[in-house]
């Protein structure tokens, strides 16, 4: 089923919520400290109000501060972000964003993890999850 639009994430929303979820909540300042490329701190502030808004996570007061938490389990996100992936880099096919990984140089299985892939095709082709 696909999601409701409102869980739709850009790339700086998504490297926010990945944040939230290790830290486990934390105010802005605490966020952009742990961004890549440091943005200003008014850019996510309004960020985390229009995540704020999509229901993804919510705030509290703490003094002066704002404290964001996730209100959507990590999985969902997840879920969310990849289909994003596989639809606008593989036109679509699951199959297709695999098989680039298991292609890719980047990209070293074990053979536990290989036994592992393995078993859950066999049992998609069951239609079951091992």
């Amino acid at each position: 089923m696909p999601q409701p639009p409102q869980h739709e994430l850009s790339r700086r929303e998504r490297q926010i919520m990945d944040i939230l979820y290790r830290l486990g909540e934390g105010g802005a300042a605490e966020v952009v400290e742990h961004l890549p490329d440091r943005p200003a701190y008014n850019s996510v502030r309004v960020t985390l109000g229009i995540l704020e808004r999509k229901g993804v996570v919510r705030h509290r007061r703490e003094g002066a501060r704002y404290v964001y938490a996730p209100t959507v389990p990590a999985e969902q996100v997840r879920d969310s972000a990849l289909r994003h992936l596989v639809r606008t880099f593989f036109r679509g096919s699951p199959s297709k964003a695999i098989l680039t990984l298991l292609d890719s140089p980047s990209t070293r299985l074990s053979p536990e993890e290989l036994n592992q892939l393995a078993a859950w095709v066999e049992a998609a082709k069951r239609g079951k999850r091992p």
